[in-house]
């Protein structure tokens, strides 16, 4: 049937693939996958397909998650990994290979080893010790799914894994890290805390966890199809020329692109390789011409997607990376890499070889960031779908809780099936927040079976959503009132608005940074003594990332100016812990304005 149809599969390839696919996300389109087998399946070969798939997903084992005694064994395991390999301790990030929120479940070792499954954090194991570090995002759901016996739970900021280290690290020892897991710029902030303990890092040529995983998925295989040019606005030959002559502007021979949105928007591709975002997992190269080499699993393309990159492209094993980055050595070329995104061990192989590095920001992320005409037209058109699904979604909300009996898992599947009736509707954006009283007080909870709370009256109920639109990205929090809100309730909803109004009406010079508004959406919580431990915006993508920088509005120092174009979240909050959360969320975008009558700037 395979060679009948067209395919380039044998049975044991075809098993390969599938395991790639089990590994992926299932996404919206459980069978999108069978266009990677053969271009026209047939019901037969269709059918056979669905049968070894489910087979194959009969086999696998459990993912990351474990109870407490498992993860136990985990980490004794991995002590006893490190002790062979002479280590004193080794950094586990919740990190991959591209430095992505959202990363592939082979890559989810922190929640492997810890059970903690939020987006961000750390952990340090020693001989005799671990902890886990989060920011304050996290500091409550830390608690609940990390046992305290085996690690301290840090907060990031706070207490910050370098002063951990200095604190607890042996004298002379050595503290292994996956080069493929960490930033230049994080691991120079690493690197004291170790230097203060007279210890050192090491580079591992492998990562000790996925020595001691057993069951660890393989990288995912999700199909990368092309993003049509009426939501693009822009081909790929214009971006890539554009970001050429960025790179010729500052005599720079090249540049490592690691951030799969990057490669997404400057090739019009889209793919599936992680959770909620249209991402391929992906590395390229683009030289001061505009030739891009973009290294992926070429089982992942879609028949004729080759093609349509066009002769400007050229597609490359990813095991060849390393060797296009030695040949960039050997011509000793000036190239640009993002020491504040890109895994370590990229800068770290050019300058072996022989290279320059020029420590530098992503040549996409800026143009990425300012959408143009028909990105913001399609933000605008999904934001209208997507704000109709919200509608209906609190139309029904009003009466489906007013007993008491619905369920936040209930909830976020009723908005979630709105969502879906849209023709253009792909995936969530992220996993929806319900959270109701008390769990609406973690920021970025995650309801499970174990959590789930009915919304009762007199409770706060939190709802923080998005979706993937083949035309745009949304993000949208509400807080609703499940019968009467309390005094105390009301003023702090009030004050969460005031500071969300400030923000979405005000006008700036040009040049303002995010961090230099961000006070305006805190004012009104400041005067009470109140605050929130998180950033107030954050740029959101044209059918990607729902969060994207380079901007962001945060009290954290951001050089990065507000630009017409740019769409960002305007969130402010506040959370009562063990009572309930308030968050008011609505994407915006700046634009130009005329300066009012007398102005000087």
């Amino acid at each position: 049937m395979l060679a009948a149809a067209g395919s380039p599969y044998d049975p044991e390839g075809l098993r390969a693939l599938l395991a790639g696919v089990l590994a992926a996300p299932a996404g919206e389109d459980p069978e999108a996958w069978m266009a990677l087998v053969a271009p026209r399946p047939d019901e037969r070969l269709k059918a056979a397909l669905r049968a070894l798939h489910r087979a194959m997903a009969a086999e696998r084992t459990p993912g990351a998650a474990a109870a407490g005694a498992e993860r136990g064994r985990r980490l004794a395991a991995l002590r006893a990994e490190l002790g062979r390999r002479g280590l004193a301790g080794f950094i586990v990030p919740r990190a991959d290979e591209h430095q992505g929120e959202y990363v592939p479940s082979r890559a989810e070792r922190l929640a492997w080893l810890t059970g903690f499954t939020g987006s961000a954090g750390l952990a340090v194991v020693l001989a005799d010790r671990a902890a886990i570090f989060v920011d304050g995002r996290y500091t409550l759901q830390v608690r609940d799914q990390v046992d305290t016996d085996l690690f301290e739970t840090r907060h990031l900021m706070d207490e910050p894994p370098d002063e951990w280290m200095a604190a607890h690290l042996p004298a002379g020892g050595r503290l292994g890290y996956d080069p493929w897991l960490h930033t230049a710029d994080a691991l120079r902030r690493l690197a004291k805390g170790a230097a203060r303990a007279r210890a050192e890092l090491v580079p591992c040529a492998d990562n000790p966890v996925d020595a001691v995983w057993a069951d660890q998925p393989p990288p995912p295989i999700a199909p990368v199809v092309a993003q049509e040019l009426r939501f693009t606005g822009r081909d790929s030959a214009d971006k890539r020329g554009e970001v050429a002559g960025r790179l010729k502007e500052k005599g720079l021979a090249a540049a490592v692109i690691s951030a799969p949105d990057s490669i997404a928007w400057l090739l019009n591709i889209r793919g599936a390789d992680v959770p909620r975002t249209p991402l391929p997992l992906a590395f390229a190269t683009i030289d001061a011409e505009g030739a891009v080499d973009l290294f992926i699993d070429r089982r992942k393309l879609v028949p004729g997607l080759e093609t349509w990159l066009g002769n400007g492209v050229a597609v490359r094993a990813p095991e060849e990376l390393g060797e296009a980055l030695d040949a960039l050595g050997r011509a000793r070329a000036r190239v640009l890499v993002d020491s504040a995104t890109a895994a370590v061990w990229l800068p770290d192989r050019l300058r072996a070889a022989g290279a320059e590095v020029v420590e530098d920001e992503d040549p996409c992320a800026l143009p990425k960031a300012r959408k143009n005409a028909a990105e913001l037209e399609g933000a605008r058109a999904a934001h209208r779908r997507d704000g109709a699904a919200v509608a209906r979604f609190l139309a029904w909300l009003d009466g489906a809780a007013a007993d008491g009996g619905l369920t936040e898992i209930e909830a976020a599947e009723r908005l979630h099936a709105f969502r879906r009736e849209n023709d253009l509707f792909r995936d969530l954006s992220f996993d929806t927040i319900s959270g109701a009283g008390p769990n609406g007080a973690i920021v970025h909870y995650r309801v499970t079976p174990q959590t789930n709370r009915r919304l009762r009256p007199g409770e706060l109920y939190l709802i923080d959503s998005g979706a993937q639109y083949l035309d745009g990205t949304t993000d949208i929090t509400r807080t609703v009132a499940i019968g009467a809100p309390t005094a105390e309730m009301r003023d702090r909803f009030t004050r969460v608005l005031k500071g969300h109004i400030a923000l979405a009406t005000v006008r700036f010079p040009a040049g303002t940074t995010g961090s230099q508004l961000d006070t305006l959406a805190r004012a009104a919580l400041w005067q009470a003594g109140l605050d929130y431990d998180h950033g107030t915006g954050h740029g959101v993508g044209s059918y990607l990332g729902v969060h994207e920088g380079p901007q962001r509005i945060s009290k954290i120092p951001n050089r990065v100016a507000l630009q017409p174009g740019m769409i960002v979240s305007n969130e402010p909050g506040y959370y009562k812990a063990g009572a309930y959360g308030i968050r008011i969320e609505n994407l915006v975008t700046v634009v130009p304005c005329e300066a009012p009558a007398g102005a000087e700037r």
